[in-house]
């Protein structure tokens, strides 16, 4: 990256730093069950709620305990259930109508990330009907109050209950774009373990991992405060002491409650000290391919951590203590090293890979710009990169010819031949 964006971009990011404390960041108020949505709508004076999923959740039976909880105390709800890995601005637009046309006054975001960030879109293009997505995306351009708005995440990793942001997918175009702004934060994240329980090991891991990415580039950022550093810390402190038990045990009831909890906190700490090229890469995958989020950054995590070098590792070596793989007084970089095998080694676990086989070599300059556009100057990143300097790592994402994966028959294989059901994250 020339001296001269470089400039521009720790300038944009250093205002936006200066600005944390004035800006209206809230945390959702924590409910522990589904069944005390109820209360909470009536309440709020609403009387008609619509409920924004997959396909996929559905057919799981997940929602029949908030469906049950709604018809018993005579709240009446339709749904929507066509939200696809990635939501698109079609998906967008048909919730929409059907909210709409269905008289109903409060949004449930239930699933994913993709199902959550759906419902925040949706909020939005109520709260300002003449205006686009397109015309939303980047940053503070919603700035009106969206109707009543609560997640239910059913996966343990996108912390979309806790976000400003709602990433959407150009349904023409496939070009993935962020809308952030502080009305997107949902007034209530339900925290319910129960909705987890039949989330199966592979997804599970992929979107524990893709919680600890959260916690990770909120931390190794340049603008993180005392409350996102405490947030980060903590949720990796969680993900290392549950991800196994829940990967290998997944009816394990507090196990799933710490994982969602530890999702919540990475969630509370990227709102506010943002993600890096971790993430612009991994979007870009995902408008381009629909490679599911949590997997893009559980196989390019480490990758990238490695490429920042020393510049992070006293920063790492602190993560490393709270993860239980190192004492204070480890060396920085031994320690620092220590997390990246560990990270390493869950991918292992969790039978993960080290390539994306969707990344075409044509496709590579359109996704480096992409990652680009979205990264910079937003992400407080450790070490600055332009879309020349973040092809390299397509590159080592790809396949080489006659190259096997390694993960025939594998749960990453399985995972994409039926498209993950519930990592269906932007964020």
């Amino acid at each position: 990256m020339n001296y001269l964006k470089k400039i521009y971009c720790r300038t944009f990011q250093t205002g936006l730093k200066i600005a944390l404390p004035f800006l209206p960041y809230r945390k959702p108020k924590i409910v522990g069950s589904v069944k005390a949505l109820p209360d909470i709508i009536q309440k709020k004076k609403c009387s008609k709620v619509l409920i924004i999923t997959d396909a996929g959740i559905r057919k799981l039976g997940l929602t029949r305990r908030l469906k049950t909880a709604l018809t018993n105390a005579g709240i009446p709800f339709c749904i929507y259930d066509k939200t696809v890995a990635n939501p698109t601005t079609d998906n967008v637009s048909e919730a929409m109508n059907l909210y709409l046309d269905s008289g109903c006054d409060c949004i449930i975001g239930f699933g994913g990330g993709s199902s959550m960030d759906c419902a925040k879109a949706v909020g939005a293009r109520i709260a300002k009907p003449k205006q686009s997505l397109a015309k939303m995306k980047g940053i503070l351009k919603v700035h009106k109050k969206l109707p009543l708005l609560m997640a239910v995440p059913t996966t343990a990793g996108t912390g979309s209950e806790t976000t400003l942001a709602a990433v959407i997918t150009d349904a023409q175009t496939r070009y993935k774009y962020a809308i952030n702004d502080f009305p997107l934060i949902p007034r209530y994240a339900v925290l319910d373990p129960k909705v987890t329980l039949s989330l199966p090991p592979f997804i599970t891991a992929t979107t524990g991992m893709d919680a600890l990415t959260h916690a990770v580039e909120a931390y190794i950022g340049n603008s993180t405060t005392y409350g996102t550093r405490k947030d980060a810390l903590l949720a990796v402190k969680l993900i290392f002491e549950n991800i196994d038990t829940v990967y290998t045990d997944g009816s394990n009831v507090d196990a799933r409650r710490n994982m969602l909890h530890a999702s919540f906190y990475a969630g509370c700490a990227f709102t506010k000290s943002y993600v890096g090229y971790v993430h612009a890469i991994a979007h870009s995958l995902g408008g381009e391919y629909n490679v599911p989020h949590g997997l893009a950054n559980a196989v390019i995590l480490p990758m990238i951590l490695e490429a920042y070098g020393e510049k992070i590792h006293k920063k790492l070596a602190r993560l490393a203590v709270a993860a239980g793989l190192a004492e204070k007084d480890t060396p920085c970089d031994e320690a620092a090293g220590r997390f990246i095998q560990a990270i390493k080694d869950m991918k292992v676990r969790f039978g993960i890979g080290d390539r994306i086989p969707e990344i075409r070599e044509e496709d590579i300059p359109k996704l480096s710009h992409y990652a680009d556009k979205e990264a910079n100057p937003l992400y407080p990143v450790p070490v600055l990169m332009n879309a020349a300097e973040l092809e390299p790592f397509y590159y080592m994402l790809m396949e080489e010819p006659g190259e096997s994966s390694g993960n025939e028959g594998s749960e990453e294989t399985e995972s994409r031949k039926g498209e993950d059901e519930d990592d269906r994250t932007g964020n």
